[in-house]
């Protein structure tokens, strides 16, 4: 989960992200954010926010080829244990990918992923987008804990799953090997009743 502060890029960048954006169906709305289905047409976009350095130290990502990307969401197309969203800005430029995935219906649990452009983070559009996906799983579905990983040192994927009411309950201790350095993954956790509990509006009040 990655949601460092840095505002840079090029203009181009800008234009090649509001024009993946363009015409897309919200599916999904919170706080100055939409969802919108991943599909296999984005797998350029991913795969270049996927390649940022950022993102393949903080989540692990190993670099993969762009065919590799797309033929894998061709394959989570049929995929019912998982749902990939893009996070759209309200004029419909893509700023992130968010997902709930490993859903267990059964024992009612999943976990959640977040991927923001590095020109979006950390300006609050990852908390909002959390907090949408929180509503979104349990609000329309039977979960009752919601998990995320991350590195113990990503003090800012930290502070927004804290925000949205995750709250760490464990350490795996040298569970990521990372350019020759071992590393702790953080276990974090957020179970219904702790949801029911938040005083902020839910994503269908917004």
């Amino acid at each position: 989960m990655a949601d460092n502060e840095d505002t840079s890029g090029t203009s181009q960048e800008v234009d090649e992200a509001q024009d993946a954006g363009q015409a897309r169906e919200v599916c999904w709305r919170g706080k100055d954010v939409g969802f919108a289905t991943v599909d296999v047409d984005d797998a350029e976009l991913l795969h270049r926010w996927r390649s940022d350095p950022v993102a393949v130290h903080q989540i692990g990502y190993w670099p993969r080829a762009l065919s590799a990307l797309r033929e894998r969401l061709e394959r989570q197309r049929d995929d019912n244990d998982r749902d990939d969203f893009l996070v759209l800005l309200p004029d419909g430029t893509p700023i992130g990918h968010i997902a709930l995935f490993d859903q267990d219906l059964a024992d009612g649990t999943a976990e959640v992923l977040l991927l923001m452009d590095e020109r979006y983070r950390g300006g609050g559009h990852g908390s909002a987008a959390l907090d949408a996906l929180v509503d979104l799983a349990f609000g329309e579905l039977p979960l009752q804990r919601l998990q995320a990983v991350t590195h113990t040192g990503n003090a800012p994927a930290l502070a927004v799953l804290a925000g949205a009411g995750f709250v760490q309950e464990g350490v795996r201790r040298s569970a990521c090997l990372h350019r020759g350095r071992r590393y702790d993954v953080a276990v974090l956790s957020l179970l219904r009743p702790e949801w029911e509990a938040l005083g902020r509006p839910r994503a269908w009040e917004l």
